[in-house]
């Protein structure tokens, strides 16, 4: 009997069914350590315990998208381990700090499928929850992936595509218990830019660029225990390449987006996310933001801004799409989340 895990198929999933992920993660110092040596991440409220004692917070929590990336890390063999492309996103929602000593283990619903017409792969659908020790929920979203199916000829289920928001509201966010960016230092924060000062509309050019590192993106995927083969088995694409972590490419724009947006202190709502475009060891990731919109909290003095960060490979601010309505080939990243900033 084999003892080996091949990964699920799409003929192994079923609507309504809930898959539990292995293994149990405790993170702490070290993998602070680890994202801030890995992407240019600054933000002060990930970056100081006194800065985030002075917002009302017991210490500097661990970075939302760590937090993230370790959530889904966890999905990766039960979900995404053949998967020939992961989708987007929808319905991301941080819903409680994770400290330094928390231990994060995921669970996902399968929610939605649909056999593609070539009948040789299909899209699941899922919604996982990253729980902490004490069973709390920190984390939930939606994702949805492209899965090779184990015969072609195998009968497809009847398809289910589920109804998700388009965006979350502002009502959907969840402010950590105990914010209070009354006092905030604005000097230490980096920027005196407040919620006022950004309009819907508006494109923000973060200026610098990072070339991505093979030995880089090896480390961050093995940190977040992603075991996708298309990552570190060059012989899993038919081009030879080792392709990089979508997560990857996501943390990276947002440290980027400091400048400009450094006090866009917490990543709160997922609205909506693309890989665009592939992206390879060598390329050089750039990143620009547009305001999309702005909603004020139920927490005085905190606002939450939607924006639209896109990573690029070169592109000029606000390019996007071509006339066909397909992303433009230097896109690698189109993401649409909330984030929170002091009025």
């Amino acid at each position: 009997m084999a003892k080996t895990n091949p990964g699920r198929f799409f003929e192994d999933y079923a609507v309504g069914e809930t898959i539990g992920h292995a293994v149990p993660r405790t993170i702490g110092a070290g993998e602070r350590a680890l994202y801030h040596a890995l992407y240019p991440a600054r933000h002060a409220i990930y970056s100081s315990d006194a800065f985030a004692q002075a917002c009302g917070l017991r210490a500097s929590p661990m970075d939302d998208l760590a937090a993230f990336h370790t959530v889904f890390g966890k999905t990766v063999p039960d979900i995404s381990l053949n998967a020939l492309a992961n989708l987007g996103y929808a319905e991301g929602r941080w819903l409680r700090p994770v400290w330094p000593g928390d231990t994060l283990r995921s669970s996902s619903e399968v929610i939605g499928l649909k056999q593609n017409s070539n009948g040789k792969s299909g899209v699941v659908w899922v919604r996982t929850t990253g729980t902490n020790q004490h069973g709390e929920a920190v984390l939930e979203y939606v994702r949805w992936v492209m899965v090779r199916k184990r015969e072609q000829g195998s009968a497809a289920p009847e398809p289910v595509i589920p109804d998700l928001k388009p965006a979350l509201e502002a009502g959907d966010l969840m402010v950590p218990e105990g914010l209070d960016f009354s006092g905030y230092d604005f000097e230490l924060a980096g920027e005196p830019h407040r919620w006022g000062d950004y309009e819907p509309g508006e494109t923000i050019d973060h200026v610098d660029g990072v070339t991505i590192e093979e030995a880089e993106h090896m480390m961050a995927t093995r940190l977040w225990q992603n075991t996708a083969k298309v990552h570190f088995d060059a012989s899993a694409r038919p081009d030879g390449r080792r392709l990089i972590y979508g997560g990857h490419v996501i943390s990276m724009a947002r440290a980027l987006s400091f400048n400009g947006l450094a006090n866009a202190q917490m990543i709160v709502g997922l609205n909506a996310g693309a890989h665009a475009n592939p992206c390879f060891a060598g390329d050089t990731v750039r990143a620009w933001s547009e305001v999309l919109d702005k909603a004020e909290t139920d927490v005085p003095g905190i606002g939450a801004l939607r924006l639209r960060l896109v990573a690029t490979k070169g592109g000029a601010p606000g390019a996007l799409r071509g006339g066909d309505g397909k992303y433009l080939a230097d896109v690698l990243l189109d993401l649409d989340y909330w984030a929170l900033v002091p009025i």
